[in-house]
């Protein structure tokens, strides 16, 4: 049986988060399905994988709930095993942002984000503006390391809930009146990254509506996108084919590759890149590498 992985979110009020929980699991457990799902009362967060067919049946059972019933999902190659196992939990916000008290959530999403813009819709508003906006990338900065949109703003963010400090600062001030896009992997980080720019004072501002997975269903290779995207599950990245640029950097020999391994130091355990040539031998992040602990 063809197996697959889907991925989803939706912002929607919920009322009883913990009989979400409770019925997610069940119906994952009896579809025999892998992956994370987030509850909480803003909505619903997952990556699933198993059979095609019981994936299906997923959606088609998950949309009966009423909020849910426009849940966008998107489809990846990947299988159950991507996964080590089923986890559903809940949580006080959707996406860590610890900014719970500046997000208000309709069913209509987040309220007062970023005008949604589709992938066409980008492409037409970079030739409105003669390429002068500024793209930035709602994700943390490893995961920008290995694939963004070209010349993108990465700011220096390990996790979401730096974010709010991040994009205080005043050195992006002279920003603020251009037009921004804020992306990232599926939509639902840079959903609420645009309402906290926003917030902050930055004029005009755009969501990459379904993320860098629906930008890549359309355009792939051929269209602002440059590099491999960041996963998380076993299969670390994606690339949209055989001639994708890679743009990482292995820390050891400085040769481009895409091949996060985990710190060998498992006190540490940090992401790491290093290139399938130099992954013959443990090593270690620069923060652990002198101290060389075995």
């Amino acid at each position: 049986m063809m197996q697959k992985i889907i991925l989803f979110y939706l912002f929607t009020p919920l009322k009883d988060p913990a009989a979400v929980k409770l019925w997610q699991r069940t119906l994952c457990e009896s579809l025999n399905l892998r992956g994370r799902i987030i509850i909480a009362h803003q909505g619903i967060n997952g990556t699933l994988g198993g059979d095609i067919k019981d994936l299906k049946a997923y959606i088609r059972q998950t949309k009966q709930y009423p909020g849910f019933k426009d849940i966008v999902f998107k489809w990846s190659d990947g299988q159950r095993e991507n996964f080590p196992r089923l986890s559903v939990k809940l949580r006080p916000e959707l996406v860590a942002f610890n900014a719970a008290d500046r997000i208000e959530v309709n069913s209509n999403g987040v309220v007062g984000g970023g005008k949604r813009l589709k992938p066409e819709q980008l492409h037409e508003l970079m030739r409105r503006h003669n390429g002068e906006v500024v793209f930035v990338d709602g994700r943390n900065k490893w995961e920008a390391s290995i694939g963004r949109f070209k010349n993108a703003l990465v700011m220096d963010v390990d996790h979401s809930r730096d974010f709010p400090k991040a994009i205080a600062d005043p050195k992006y001030d002279s920003i603020k009146d251009k037009p921004i896009v804020t992306y990232c992997t599926g939509g639902i980080r840079c959903e609420v990254l645009s309402k906290l720019m926003k917030d902050d004072g930055f004029k005009d501002v755009y969501q990459l509506d379904g993320g860098i997975v629906k930008y890549l269903e359309a355009y792939g290779d051929a269209g602002l996108w440059e590099g491999s995207l960041f996963v998380f599950d076993e299969r670390m990245s994606l690339n949209s084919s055989d001639h994708t640029k890679i743009i990482g950097t292995c820390i050891h020999c400085q040769s481009k590759t895409s091949n996060y391994v985990n710190c060998a130091n498992k006190a540490c355990n940090k992401l790491i890149l290093v290139c399938e040539r130099c992954d013959d031998e443990k090593f270690y992040c620069l923060d652990c590498q002198p101290a060389r602990i075995t």
